[in-house]
């Protein structure tokens, strides 16, 4: 990289004029949040470490989709599975797996029970309000899964004596194209909707990179008075992509297989393709009977499909495989603010896994072949009551204790406490201390993915559990102008599931990869936040996250955790002008990562991912009240980078190497909307 191009990007930024667009402050102490404990608290009064995205700071990022946002956020690594346009995109926490931490879109659960993760490109970013992301173990309110922290989608909705109406539409290089509109507003007295639709497309920046993404979501609001109002939200995702794989070395030569191209120097495979079709409802309703008692009702289903369309390039033969998730959740709170401080939560949730797993086989053409299917099909459910006490002492003091018991139809029961503590020594300066138990039951393809030459599921796996703990110092100066923060975290797992070969199942090409919980998983780590307005046209914000995560091998010792940097730093600088004028630049480092160890003894990686910076930029105009126009340049440096590795075969060579899937390169994009 080219330091002094670096310089000069935040050199030009730093002498942008400097007049003000709002006066808003910066620190976001007291703001209020709702996942950390599901009632309306501010972010100081919460033991948790926490982190926020409003409105204004969606629209000024350059960043295309949630992971971008989110990442390099103090202890949030994102990770995506290389530059195509269909490529999964995930938030690790703290260093944990991203099936650690659970994902909510207005309270539904978005995450995978196939996978155990949450794909965050799916979700459109003109169509989010808010989001919240709390750190530390959430498992007391959230159960299974919920151990690095929780992330708390918000959508938008209509606003009383308002009406919302927007339409989108941006081009961009590698063939992208968007469309998006939203409409909402209040049509009776208390009765309101919010709709939003997007269609996305590319070509990818390699063959078979391409991705058509259709959304659309509608949020009915009845909110007449306090003794009873609800929610009902809906949302569709439509999505049909290539899967190239990893890139094969420079000069590899095009292979066919019955006259199909299979592969190529830019496309481990020409002919991989997925989908998904998703949908998601919930209907929530809240009822305040007493001024100290709120009581709310949420249920949700969720249908997940996915269908992947796989060939060796060997032969020219493969395999279909169809996916589906179905989920069916309840839940009941009650809240309860009482005299001298005391606020108690009770709830009970109930939700019900169906999952089906059917596959078939391809001939050497890529037909269906006639009678192969076979299908699994299973159902588990999950039980959690919870209850949850916080106590205001005073003005300097708060506390806050928990327990959840959680029953599983799998593998029985488990107790889960959590403890907190808030001291606010003054009105600028806040403490906190958290420490909880946290569990992740198995996923539904770690129990039963069906047994074939390669692979089996496990039913008999325990769920992996640990403790997580951390202490956290909030501190604001110069009138809230400047907000500073620091946390260090500690955390372990036990009988982590890893999926390996297992010579208990031997196949004709080897031992079969089974899911086993054969290690334990730590890590110790320190965040470093800071935001700072110094100018009302000036907003800077930097964070650094050190993370220290190992696993310990069968073998008994311990080694860096693959995929998982030491290192995150992220530094952003937004100007605004009076005119309308925005010009937000970020700048992300990643450490390096190991990718591989030669052996289940090697302390030394065999193949390491290489750290790498890339710098975004956005500038946007607003004009003539109504329009905004703006431009992304996203990696405008071009910086070369892999996020995860793979075999690949040379099948005119007969030789097979480790190769990257290659994070994204440079790329621009500009977008023309008219609000009203």
């Amino acid at each position: 990289m080219n330091k002094k191009m670096y310089a000069a990007v935040l050199a030009m930024t730093l002498a942008w004029p400097t007049h003000a667009r709002s006066a808003e402050p910066v620190a976001t102490m007291d703001e209020v949040v709702v996942t950390a404990t599901k009632t309306a608290e501010k972010v100081r009064d919460v033991p948790n470490a926490v982190v926020l995205k409003n409105a204004g700071d969606i629209e000024d990022a350059p960043a295309r989709s949630l992971g971008e946002l989110l990442a390099n956020e103090p202890g949030l690594d994102w990770r995506t599975r290389g530059d195509y346009g269909g490529a999964t995109e995930e938030i690790h926490i703290r260093g944990m797996g991203g099936d650690a931490t659970q994902v909510f879109l207005n309270g539904i659960n978005i995450n995978s029970p196939s996978l155990g993760t949450a794909d965050l490109s799916q979700l459109p970013l003109g169509s989010i309000d808010r989001v919240e992301v709390v750190k530390g173990p959430g498992s007391l309110l959230y159960g299974t899964g919920a151990m690095a922290g929780t992330v708390n989608i918000l959508t938008k909705s209509p606003e009383h004596d308002k009406t919302d109406f927007k339409v989108k539409s941006g081009f961009g290089t590698e063939g992208a194209m968007e469309l998006a509109a939203e409409q909402g507003m209040y049509v009776a007295d208390g009765l309101g909707y919010y709709l939003t639709a997007s269609r996305q497309e590319t070509d990818g920046s390699r063959d078979n990179s391409n991705l058509r993404h259709n959304d659309a979501s509608l949020k009915l609001v009845c909110d007449k008075n306090k003794l009873l109002s609800a929610t009902l939200y809906g949302a569709w995702v439509d999505r049909d992509y290539g899967v190239p794989g990893v890139k094969p070395p420079d000069g590899t030569q095009e292979h066919f297989v019955n006259g199909t191209r299979m592969y190529n120097s830019e496309a481990a495979s020409l002919v991989n393709e997925g989908s998904d079709r998703n949908f998601y409802s919930a209907l929530e309703l809240k009822s305040q009977p007493l001024s100290w008692l709120t009581l709310a009702l949420h249920g949700d289903a969720v249908n997940m499909e996915n269908y992947f369309y796989q060939r060796y390039n060997a032969t020219g033969t493969g395999q279909e495989t169809w996916v589906t998730n179905g989920v069916l959740g309840l839940e009941a709170t009650a809240e309860m603010r009482l005299p001298e401080g005391v606020t108690l939560l009770a709830g009970s949730q109930y939700r019900n896994y169906d999952y089906t797993n059917k596959v078939g086989n391809l001939d050497a053409y890529g037909g269906a072949v006639a009678g192969s299917n076979t299908e699994e099909q299973h159902e588990v459910f999950t039980r959690g009551s919870y209850g949850e006490a916080q106590w205001q002492a005073n003005q300097y003091l708060k506390l806050l204790t928990g327990l959840r018991y959680e029953e599983h139809s799998m593998f029985g029961h488990e107790t889960l406490p959590r403890f907190g503590l808030v001291v606010t020594p003054q009105e600028t300066t806040t403490i906190k201390l958290n420490h909880g138990k946290h569990f992740k039951a198995p996923t539904m393809n770690d129990l039963y993915w069906p047994e074939n030459a390669y692979v089996r599921g496990n039913p008999d796996l325990k769920p992996e559990t640990g403790w997580h703990s951390d202490l956290t110092l909030e501190q604001s100066f110069l009138k809230k102008k400047l907000t500073a923060s620091a946390s260090y975290f500690k955390w372990n797992i036990d009988d982590k599931i890893d999926w390996a070969e297992n010579p208990a199942f031997p196949g004709p090409w080897g031992d079969k990869y089974t899911p086993s919980n054969i290690n334990s998983y730590e890590a110790t780590g320190w965040e470093f936040g800071l935001v700072a307005k110094p100018l009302d046209s000036v907003k800077v914000g930097l964070s650094y996250t050190r993370t220290n995560a190992e696993e310990e091998m069968a073998t008994g010792f311990w080694r860096q955790a693959q995929y998982t940097p030491r290192n995150l730093f992220k530094g952003q600088a937004d100007y605004f002008l009076p005119s309308g004028l925005t010009t937000s630049v970020v700048v992300r480092y990643v450490g390096d990562r190991p990718a591989s160890y030669l052996s289940t003894t090697a302390t030394d990686p065999r193949y390491t991912l290489d750290s790498y910076i890339t710098t975004d930029l956005r500038i946007s105009q607003r004009f003539k009240e109504h329009w905004l126009a703006a431009i992304n340049c996203n990696n405008i440096f071009d910086a070369g980078y892999d996020t995860y590795m793979a075999n690949f075969r040379d099948e005119s060579l007969g030789s097979t190497t480790r190769q990257g899937y290659p994070g994204a390169g440079r790329s621009a994009f500009a977008s023309l909307s008219y609000e009203f």
